[in-house]
């Protein structure tokens, strides 16, 4: 249960019961939802509301923030998991949890919008008609601050950083955003320990 009759007191004393168990204070199996092909149960909870336990998820729909653009995306695997690398190496989805996911969509959005093609270690102009140049200008022209070279080293690997901002245990979703800028470098040097 998740009450506080079940845990000690403050000076590690045992807390005499003094009511059962109460149905309100229930806990449950955790979902430890793993990486695979979609597998998601109903759970029903108090009221009669419903949850969602995801215990096996592929796709799920990251936004990439300064671009302002959101894309369904297969995640590839765990990276980092702050809680404990058990979690990464088991490949167990939960919030806060840092995620490779595929790079097409992202990629195929900035050649689409900017014009570029961004491949291993360079990034090449793509051929286009008078109107698509123009539009490809105001949309450089927009830019407030060009993407880490971090960046476009994961467009060009395929695999982007992204972190779980869903509870796929609760909602039955992996969703997450694309890590940039100081939170991206973060948890770059925390994966390289």
């Amino acid at each position: 249960t998740r009450d506080g009759c079940s845990k000690r007191r403050l000076t590690g004393g045992r807390v005499k019961a003094w009511h059962k168990k109460r149905k309100g204070a229930l806990g449950r199996q955790p979902a430890n939802t793993k990486l695979g092909s979609s597998l998601v149960r109903v759970v029903r909870c108090r009221g009669g509301n419903t949850k969602r336990r995801a215990l096996r998820l592929d796709h799920g729909n990251f936004s990439w923030g300064s671009e302002g653009v959101a894309s369904k995306c297969r995640v590839v695997n765990v990276l980092y998991n702050a809680t404990s690398n058990e979690l990464v190496r088991t490949n167990t989805l939960v919030k806060g949890a840092v995620v490779a996911v595929e790079a097409a969509p992202f990629r195929e959005f900035y050649e689409k919008k900017y014009g570029k093609k961004v491949e291993k270690g360079s990034v090449t102009d793509v051929e286009g008609t008078e109107e698509q140049k123009a539009a490809w200008a105001k949309a450089a022209a927009t830019v407030v601050e060009a993407p880490a070279q971090a960046l476009f080293d994961q467009l060009a690997s395929h695999r982007m950083f992204a972190r779980v901002s869903s509870r796929p245990g609760q909602c039955g979703r992996v969703d997450g955003y694309i890590l940039e800028g100081e939170e991206l470098a973060f948890y770059m040097k925390k994966m390289a320990k």
